[in-house]
């Protein structure tokens, strides 16, 4: 390994913690995912820390039916919005990095551009968008009458949909603005460069209306896990969330991810994979695993099978608990997350749990690692320098207290073994991840698409 590289350190964020029981934990606070007092608390104790990241998950939706088991665990309810809150958690750090996610298929790209160029400018240069297509009819809904549309028309519009995010922050050249009191003139007009485009899924005539960012640009995450996920990561991502299960699993997708994006021009230095992974850390292994069966008792079986139905993309309401799920009741096929349904048909295959059982042994991406600050500092260690991660992205079960046992246990473990940085060394999270801050590049005419 060489000595300057460091493993790079987020979270994401839900205010009472990942795990659907943990709302229930007398030891979270009712209400927390709406107060920002919470979420600044949290982003100190990461800051603290010395984490890469705060990342907010988010989707523009509410589920209205099955509320019987949603009433139990409102996933993405009553939640503040990513961008509302990142900034109003940027003035209370100085440091720690913000990613927010913004949908493709429910956004236009000028807001976008200009929401996220906001945030960097707000916090110094902070800033990065997670770039996701909405696998989710719920949000659907929200937005008019059409169905959700097909995984490869997403992602088609999605790619256009990034080209122009990037073109809209390539609007102004770094010195563009140059307030020039005695000659009257704010900017220089020969660096203003307006986005002309004419695509499948676009046609703009315009351009971004703020100055270049202090990173340039900010920071692009997707968490790609189908064919068409992993292209428009290697053509695009700078960060990347991946949700392997195992380590020799993630090395197959770190090598697969990074081994695409030379076609793309791009060297593998210039993306960090993040290893999705949730975290229980307690003084001794026995006090870890009480800690998780405590939170997986406090998940109701209506819960439980409601979250497998979702990502099994069928309904499971009308099956007995006791009993496996009938080879006809599993679609041909996933529309939505790929990875997760195929997990729960491998699971149905090679065992063939009850609905319970599966329900309750499925976990959504990576299996929780939980132990002593040892046993999870050995296991970081083993997939960072073995090529299957660059870092990780927790997701701890119960907060503040998941975070809190982290920063306090396994932090320092990582530093004394010269994994992990003792301090900040720059302020951009560009400089955090050891991204290049990208030159300007002028927008490129987009011809008229062919009809």
């Amino acid at each position: 390994m060489a000595a300057d590289r460091m493993m790079h350190l987020a979270f994401s964020a839900h205010l009472s913690g990942s795990h659907p029981g943990a709302w229930r934990h007398p030891s979270t606070q009712d209400g927390s995912d709406i107060s920002i007092a919470a979420y600044r608390r949290m982003a100190r104790i990461a800051e603290a820390g010395k984490f890469d990241m705060f990342f907010m998950a988010d989707t523009p939706a509410l589920r209205i039916n099955d509320l019987e088991a949603w009433s139990r665990y409102p996933l993405f309810t009553n939640v503040l919005e990513p961008l509302t809150a990142l900034s109003a958690m940027a003035g209370s750090t100085e440091f720690l990095g913000f990613g927010g996610t913004a949908t493709t298929s429910f956004n236009e790209p000028f807001n976008v551009a200009r929401q996220f160029a906001s945030l960097d400018h707000i916090s110094g240069g902070r800033a990065a968008w997670n770039v996701v297509t909405t696998a989710n009819a719920y949000a659907a809904g929200n937005f008019g009458p059409e169905p959700l549309a097909e995984h490869g028309d997403r992602y088609a519009r999605a790619r256009e949909f990034v080209l122009l995010v990037k073109k809209f922050w390539n609007t102004w050249e770094d010195d563009a603005f140059i307030f020039d009191r005695e000659q009257g003139r704010i900017y220089d007009p020969a660096k203003l460069h307006p986005v002309i485009h004419d695509g499948a899924h676009f046609h703009i005539r315009g351009g971004l209306n703020i100055e270049r960012t202090p990173q340039g640009q900010p920071v692009i995450i997707q968490a790609g896990a189908s064919d068409s996920g992993k292209e428009l990561a290697a053509e695009t991502a700078e960060v990347v969330f991946g949700s392997a299960k195992t380590v020799e699993a993630s090395r197959a997708y770190y090598s697969d991810l990074k081994g695409r994006m030379a076609r793309y021009g791009r060297e593998a230095d210039e993306m960090c994979m993040l290893a999705g992974i949730p975290v229980i850390v307690a003084e001794t292994a026995q006090e870890a695993d009480d800690k998780y069966w405590a939170l997986q008792e406090l998940m109701h079986p209506v819960v439980a099978r409601q979250r497998l139905a979702m990502d099994l993309e069928t309904d499971l309401s009308d099956l007995p608990f006791d009993q496996p799920i009938p080879p006809s009741r599993i679609p041909a096929k996933p529309n939505l997350h790929t990875a997760y349904f195929n997990e729960i048909v491998r699971m149905i295959r090679e065992d063939n749990p009850t609905l319970l059982e599966l329900a309750r042994r499925y976990q959504r991406g990576s299996t929780t690692l939980r132990g002593t600050p040892k046993h999870v500092a050995d296991t970081l260690e083993e997939w960072f320098t073995t090529g299957a991660a660059d870092g990780f992205m927790f997701q701890f079960n119960l907060q503040p207290a998941g975070l809190e046992d982290f920063v306090r246990l396994v932090v320092p473990e990582l530093q004394r073994r010269g994994l992990f940085r003792s301090d900040y060394t720059g302020r951009t999270l560009r400089e955090h991840f050891g991204l290049r801050r990208p030159p300007h590049r002028p927008p490129v005419e987009q011809p008229q698409a062919a009809q």
